[in-house]
């Protein structure tokens, strides 16, 4: 996206917050196509026969970014990294029904490729929610940086200033949260 058009969709980001209805039909156009190349990243490394598509994903965020409390977005890559995190909590939704259908579970990832991103099936996307969520609990900036780089395929810069961090911090708390992922992740599968 040209920075004029990353401008624009950050002026109607800020016009959409601060109430204006009118904004958001001007935005969805200069986002959409963006929304959808996310959508097929988080799809890519879900099984084949997943039923959901990326257009059906981009309007599940879509209607929850509109339906819940008001996000105060700050720019361009800021939304792009709040509708990433929307899709991967409908995806971890999608993959713990699935996987309370079928009722069984306890798979584990194996955190030693986590930069290249293997997750495949709801069990492993459950399993990495599951602990993010304790990440969370610890350290959110580190478990808001494994978001945004795993599942939003956002760069060291773009999270940096989404963070407001400097660079060598997103590099140390990425690197600091994989090793505690790969601890945590490795002492589960075992008795």
């Amino acid at each position: 996206m040209s920075e004029e058009a990353s401008g624009r969709v950050t002026v109607l980001l800020q016009q959409w917050a601060q109430g204006d209805d009118k904004a958001l039909p001007d935005l969805v156009p200069l986002v959409y196509q963006e929304l959808r190349r996310l959508a097929r990243h988080h799809l890519e490394s879900e099984r084949r026969d997943h039923t959901l598509q990326s257009t059906a994903l981009v309007h599940e965020a879509f209607l929850r970014l509109l339906g819940g409390e008001p996000v105060e977005l700050q720019n361009r890559t800021h939304f792009i990294a709040v509708a990433s995190r929307a899709m991967r909590q409908i995806l971890v939704d999608h993959a713990r029904s699935r996987r309370a259908r079928k009722r069984d579970g306890g798979a584990r990832i194996d955190f030693d490729c986590l930069a290249d991103f293997p997750v495949n099936g709801d069990d492993e996307l459950v399993a990495l929610d599951e602990a993010l969520q304790q990440l969370g609990q610890l350290d959110e900036r580190q478990a808001q940086i494994v978001e945004m780089k795993f599942f939003g395929g956002l760069s060291a810069p773009e999270i940096s200033q989404v963070l407001g961090l400097s660079r060598a911090t997103v590099d140390r708390d990425w690197a600091t949260a994989r090793v505690w992922l790969h601890r945590q992740m490795s002492h589960a599968g075992s008795p």
